[in-house]
């Protein structure tokens, strides 16, 4: 039996019934699975031009106004690691991502993302905005903003690449000594990163190399390691992963840039227990 999987679109006649009672009516499921799916981003609110995730039952509605529910069991089941807070500066902050944690919500759900985790976790609380990516694959550092200002202040500083971030990989095979400069293009895009080998594991010919990338196209770092005949191991997509091997072996290490708050250069180094170690597959 497949999971259950649910869309409506509601058009609000009158603000008497709440959103929790209208959905509840139209699709049959219960009120505390609607409002289970309100709380994990499957519903929506329409009011004139704005469509934002509705997470209040008991939100006024007006007449005209829309409810689309996007209700998958599937999804909404889904569970992951906990992200972990590493650093709090206030407006922004630096958050250990697992495998598996999301950096962008879709409209079916928003609960697996790490600032939907963040938002519902700080202490004090507040908004959690998106400044850069990591693969649902890949984990390690990321960067949230809680302010707007700040928020486009690091964003900033991705784009004019005045922030340096290092990664780790393990990859298939004994990795080149020296400095290595990879600029194959990405999805037809200049591209350009810079790698060498840290140490080398024999009885598993694999290595490990850290990754310095001046560019931010999409896999970038797995598509330059498979092009060097060195894919990272567990890349399923562009390397020889599969179900029996380990989880994507490329983590996000290091994260320095000048601070648009204090004007400080600030550091932050990943835990070495959330690096990538080689294991046996």
């Amino acid at each position: 039996m497949s999971p259950l999987k649910i869309e409506t679109h509601i058009k609000v006649q009158s603000a008497e019934l709440d959103a929790a009672s209208l959905l509840a009516e139209d699709t049959g499921l219960s009120k505390q699975n609607i409002k289970q799916a309100m709380q994990k981003g499957a519903v929506w609110h329409s009011h004139g031009k704005q469509t934002n995730r509705l997470r209040r039952a008991k939100k006024p509605l007006k007449a005209g106004d829309e409810l689309h529910l996007y209700y998958n069991q599937a999804v909404l089941d889904e569970v992951v690691t906990a992200p972990e807070l590493l650093f709090d500066q206030g407006q922004y902050s630096i958050w250990y991502k697992p495998f598996g944690v999301r950096c962008q919500g879709s409209k079916w759900s928003d609960h697996t993302t790490i600032n939907r985790f963040a938002e519902t976790h700080l202490d004090p609380a507040r908004s959690a905005y998106i400044i850069h990516r990591l693969d649902l694959a890949a984990s390690g550092l990321i960067v949230l903003g809680h302010s707007k200002k700040v928020t486009a202040a690091i964003a900033h500083l991705f784009e004019t690449r005045a922030l340096n971030k290092f990664y780790q990989v393990i990859v298939e095979g004994k990795f080149p000594e020296g400095n290595i400069t990879i600029d194959t293009d990405v999805d037809n895009k200049s591209a350009l990163s810079h790698a060498h080998i840290l140490e080398y594991n024999s009885e598993l010919n694999q290595s490990k190399v850290q990754v310095k990338i001046e560019s931010g196209r999409k896999h970038q770092i797995r598509i330059h390691m498979a092009s060097l005949g060195h894919p990272v191991v567990g890349d399923r997509q562009h390397g020889n992963g599969s179900e029996n091997t380990p989880n994507l072996q490329l983590t996000s290490c290091h994260l320095s840039f000048v601070c648009p708050l204090s004007g400080e250069h600030k550091v932050f180094e990943l835990p070495q227990h959330y690096r990538p170690e080689f294991q046996l597959k």
